[in-house]
């Protein structure tokens, strides 16, 4: 699987590789800034928790769907 993954990428333009990698950058940075706004209790700007869980849950979820994105792409 990794290896047809592989050969695929190896195919793509490096336009389309380069779109590729930044895709895979704003999911992580989704995901991590998601992740940011649930645990970190001590934020330099004062939001309810319960705001703040939700807009953590808005990005993670996000992140998950550009992954499927990502993915049904190849």
């Amino acid at each position: 699987m990794i290896k047809k993954f592989i050969d695929t990428f190896k195919e793509k333009s490096l336009s389309q590789r380069f779109f590729f990698i930044l895709g895979i950058i704003f999911l992580l940075l989704y995901f991590i800034l998601g992740s940011f706004f649930i645990l970190v209790e001590n934020l330099p700007f004062d939001i309810p928790y319960t705001n703040r869980v939700i807009f953590g849950v808005i990005l993670i979820v996000y992140s998950i769907i550009r992954f499927f994105r990502i993915i049904k792409k190849d």
